[in-house]
């Protein structure tokens, strides 16, 4: 094929090809504006760990997440916090000593940017206390903590590493992330009243059928039976009572009756 390209004997020599093209671009910015810029390309370092063959990447974000994050929640989700929520095993009974200590590391190891939070999921549930119904906390997972960071080799050593903890919850030997729904679950802030927190909240399962229990107040107090019947949801329980030589059932509150 002939080349049609003209040559470029014709061009003024008096021309400077070099100053019009920077005067057609004054703005344009050059490589070295921002030098700070991180290599997309570039390994992180650090020791190789357990959960992979190579150098831990950022792990990846499901598309589902992606879009419920472009739509810009209204609320403040604990999901769109920097970083990722990841479930850490604990010694049971030590969540809370756990916790402060994986918190001092965290300072004592300038690790702030990469482990934001440790959180210990509670929820809330009905009890008994002298004769009257109260709503306490509790654990909703004992043995576990909730960490959210920025998960690499650094923040994983730091963790892991973390007297009283026992290894990270996921598929496999990599730690998986908490899908949105998870950490709304079990994060999410709390806007109801007292009132509604009572109607929500979870009665303490302290009954069982077939279970003995004694009668503390009201016209068959003193009496003993079996419970044949529990109502978690109206927090009340039916007794079977031997009133006069024959078994009656009777249906009383929690709060009327003892265990033996």
């Amino acid at each position: 094929m002939t080349d049609t390209t003209e040559p470029m004997t014709d061009q003024d020599p008096t021309d400077e090809p070099a100053e019009v093209a920077e005067t057609d671009a004054p703005d344009a910015p050059e490589a070295t504006d921002a030098p700070d810029a991180p290599d997309a390309t570039e390994a992180p370092t650090g020791p190789v760990k357990e959960w992979g063959a190579a150098p831990a990447a950022a792990p990846a974000i499901d598309a589902e997440d992606l879009l419920e994050e472009a739509a810009a929640p209204k609320v403040d989700s604990p999901f769109f916090r920097p970083g990722r929520w990841y479930v850490v095993h604990t010694q049971s009974g030590y969540e809370k000593k756990v916790k402060q200590n994986l918190e001092a590391r965290t300072s004592s190891m300038n690790m702030e940017e990469r482990i934001h939070e440790v959180v210990i999921p509670m929820e809330d549930v009905v009890e008994f206390k002298a004769g009257k119904k109260v709503i306490v906390q509790k654990k909703m997972f004992p043995g576990y903590l909730l960490v959210r960071c920025e998960l690499d080799d650094d923040s994983w050593y730091v963790i892991r590493n973390t007297p009283g903890v026992t290894g990270f919850v996921g598929q496999g030997a990599k730690p998986s992330p908490l899908p949105r729904k998870d950490v709304e679950s079990f994060l999410s802030v709390s806007t109801e009243t007292p009132e509604e927190v009572a109607q929500r909240a979870k009665p303490r399962a302290q009954f069982e059928i077939g279970e003995t229990v004694r009668v503390k107040e009201g016209p068959f107090s003193d009496f003993s039976g079996e419970i044949i019947e529990i109502n978690e949801d109206q927090l009340k329980v039916k007794v079977l009572v031997n009133i006069f030589g024959r078994e009656t059932p009777v249906e009383l509150d929690f709060s009327q009756v003892a265990k033996l």
